[in-house]
């Protein structure tokens, strides 16, 4: 067995999947002995940790980036690693549904900021969203949730407005940074695993 394979195996037994899985994107990555395995490993298992967010936090932000992503393998595991560090069943379900909150203010917003013009944003969007009135893990980890997805679904507008809700309410620019990397490797592992 080539060392390649054995990474593979190590990143599958982490997400719970038989080490005999594979898909075309892990079969490539296989067949062309490629070194970014070993990337990928390191880098999904350093989305687990983070010395400004707790485990926690770590799990739902990638949970939220999951579900956005509908990436079923991630959520399966991302809820399980979610529920061991201490999450509720009502976080998991406020980071799923900020996943789809986001999904649809990101465009929204990315088309009134795409478009450049006053009277789109003068028409009422007519949308509710009372999850962000009142969230259970509090405002300031649903907007750094908020932030990640926002990120990955490529909202300039919706960035810039949770950046500035974030530091308004006391946090710091380390706890967005880390929810943003969190928010591109579990993007990138989505990638090669589903």
């Amino acid at each position: 067995m080539s060392e390649n394979t054995e990474v593979i195996q190590e990143v599958l037994a982490i997400v719970g999947l038989d080490a005999t899985y594979r898909n075309e994107s892990l079969s490539l990555l296989e067949k062309g002995n490629s070194r970014y395995v070993r990337d990928l490993k390191l880098n999904f298992t350093s989305t687990l940790t983070s010395s400004h967010l707790s485990e926690k936090e770590c799990a739902l932000v990638a949970l939220s980036i999951a579900v956005n992503n509908n990436n079923a393998v991630l959520i399966n595991f991302l809820e399980k690693h979610a529920t061991d560090k201490g999450a509720t069943a009502e976080e998991i379900a406020e980071a799923a549904g900020c996943a789809s909150l986001l999904a649809l203010n990101n465009v929204f917003y990315r088309f009134r900021h795409f478009t450049g013009k006053e009277k789109y944003t003068q028409i009422p969007a007519r949308v509710r969203m009372q999850l962000m009135s009142s969230p259970v893990t509090g405002k300031e980890f649903f907007e750094l949730m908020s932030i990640a997805v926002s990120a990955v679904n490529g909202c300039e507008m919706c960035v810039n407005a949770h950046e500035k809700s974030i530091l308004a309410l006391g946090s710091t620019e380390e706890r967005v940074f880390d929810a943003v990397r969190i928010a591109s490797i579990i993007t990138a592992t989505g990638k090669v695993i589903y």
